[in-house]
């Protein structure tokens, strides 16, 4: 089985792990920081704004069951991309809306996908799309958090 990653920065990791960990298709994810200018950031910098980073979450698919389309539909419904820095209760740049692509498809089915979103919205939508950087696994006790803790959303 050929597997493909992507990236989805949309607020705190733990939410958007736990919602991406539900759909078929979808074999890992991951926790983590992406999308700034430091090497290996713990999660004390990036929550102190040192690095530029977001909270991110890796997602390994499989394609076959789980288009890159159809992901691109749960990154935008669990989560307000109207918001600039911030999701819910959270606030900061490392809780921005992002998509990081990692292949010229997925750019292109990334900025399709913002058009028809922007159709459905009467504020401007603040998500970024932008080229995949290093990506860093958070700390261990980050991964899979909600799980672990028997809940199913952050807020």
């Amino acid at each position: 089985m050929k597997t493909e990653k992507a990236i989805f920065a949309a607020g705190c990791f733990w939410g958007v792990q736990a919602s991406f960990d539900n759909v078929k298709g979808v074999k890992k994810t991951f926790a983590g920081y992406t999308g700034g200018r430091t090497q290996n950031p713990s999660y004390k910098d990036v929550c102190n704004d040192d690095t530029g980073h977001a909270e991110a979450v890796l997602v390994e698919f499989d394609p076959k069951v789980a288009s890159y389309e159809n992901l691109l539909k749960v990154f935008w419904s669990i989560h307000d991309p109207t918001q600039v820095n911030r999701q819910g209760p959270d606030t900061g740049t490392q809780y921005r809306s992002a998509i990081f692509y990692s292949s010229e498809e997925q750019k292109s089915a990334a900025e399709k996908s913002k058009k028809t979103e922007q159709k459905k919205r009467k504020k401007p939508i603040s998500t970024e799309i932008a080229p995949a950087k290093d990506f860093y696994p958070a700390e261990e006790y980050h991964q899979k958090y909600l799980e672990k803790r028997g809940e199913k959303v952050c807020h």
